[in-house]
């Protein structure tokens, strides 16, 4: 048995090497991403302007409590846009995949339950964003080597 582990350990230690912390925290910033502002571009007309329609699923299917829905339509709708295109810079990412954690959660919790794989899966992405940050391809990167440390 431990010779079959140490081959195994042998034949796939190199794995790490291979794919850099970077890369897999750019995959996860940008493909989280479109699925966000796929789902944000689904509620509007031309660049942001919110459908009828959209209002009218806040008030019936996507009805959330203590929340008007009016109020749910345009935060969710903005929020899927503003935070998706941060994720993709790399800019503010740890509050960008915390704040649409947060959406997933509501969603998982008021909206669609039965939904839970799929909002799992999501949950998967954003949670090493909101504790790893954007990666050293990100903006957020780019600031922080440029920025002088004051203590």
């Amino acid at each position: 048995m431990t010779s079959i582990i140490r081959a195994y350990d042998r034949a796939t230690g190199s794995f790490s090497s291979l794919i850099p912390d970077a890369l897999l925290l750019l995959v996860a910033r940008l493909g989280i991403a479109a699925v966000f502002l796929m789902s944000g571009r689904t509620k509007v007309d031309g660049v942001l302007h919110i459908t009828d329609g959209t209002y009218e699923l806040f008030r019936t299917e996507y009805a959330l409590p203590l929340i008007p829905s009016d109020v749910a339509a345009v935060a969710a709708t903005y929020s899927e846009h503003i935070f998706s295109t941060l994720l993709v810079l790399g800019l503010a990412t740890r509050v960008s995949a915390a704040a649409l954690f947060m959406m997933t959660l509501t969603i998982e919790i008021f909206v669609y339950p039965d939904a839970w794989p799929t909002h799992l899966s999501w949950a998967a992405i954003l949670l090493p964003l909101i504790a790893r940050g954007g990666g050293a391809w990100s903006l957020d990167s780019i600031i922080r080597r440029r920025a002088p440390m004051h203590i």
